[in-house]
């Protein structure tokens, strides 16, 4: 492999992955509502060391009030027996995942199983557990570059016959759009706020990102061409 192509396999990994996570349908991304999500797992640990420090950082300042409230309740709850622990446990869980979902301005829709965060999701969290991306990194821009490779593919396919009549150029400007704008949604990605902050990474991208935009102007997410 030569360096021109291990520069565009990071170049796409940096591209994808942040495309990846802001595409996930908001189901996906707002794993924060699952039993094994991060946010639950902090409240386990604030419920038995008997200190809210935890998870105050899920929640936004004006809200540790309520969330401290909460938790006095639940540390005199919990003392009873094992039966009102368990219900104490669940409405801490639940008070501070509505609140939290409450600072993102997002809706709360009750606790999820544990198990259903998206693997993309879960593998990205694993990573920090691990303090290593690479895997995960390399796996994303596999995916993306076989996205692009095919899209490409077709689009310059049906370019070769556009000329051949007005079905076959339309067939070559719908393979046009999709590839075209399957490249864009991924640079709009990457100079788009994300999902807990802004995602201003990449900033080695932005000749690509003027690029792909000459074509439309506004980058118009990926939509149901994705890969």
């Amino acid at each position: 492999m030569n360096a021109q192509h291990q520069s565009t396999r990071k170049q796409l990994a940096i591209i994808a992955a942040i495309f990846l996570l802001l595409a996930l349908p908001a189901s996906a991304l707002a794993h924060c509502d699952t039993l094994d999500g991060p946010v639950v797992a902090d409240a386990r640990v604030a419920l038995d060391k008997g200190d809210i420090t935890p998870v105050l950082k899920w929640v936004q300042a004006d809200d540790e009030p309520e969330l401290k409230t909460a938790f006095a309740k639940v540390r005199d709850v919990r003392k009873l027996n094992p039966e009102a622990q368990a219900l104490a446990d669940s409405y801490f869980f639940e008070t501070l995942v509505r609140v939290h979902r409450a600072g993102e301005g997002a809706p709360y829709t009750g606790l999820k199983p544990a198990g259903t965060v998206e693997p993309p999701i879960a593998k990205a969290d694993l990573s920090l557990e691990k303090g290593n991306v690479d895997e995960l990194a390399k796996a994303i821009a596999s995916h993306a570059e076989a996205g692009i490779r095919e899209r490409f593919q077709h689009a310059l396919t049906t370019k070769k016959h556009a000329q051949e009549s007005v079905e076959a150029g339309r067939d070559y400007v719908a393979a046009y759009v999709t590839y075209v704008h399957y490249v864009e949604g991924i640079v709009n990605a990457v100079h788009t706020k994300a999902h807990h902050g802004e995602a201003e990474a990449a900033a080695g991208h932005h000749g690509e990102a003027e690029a792909a935009g000459g074509h439309h102007g506004k980058a118009k997410a990926a939509g149901g061409h994705q890969h």
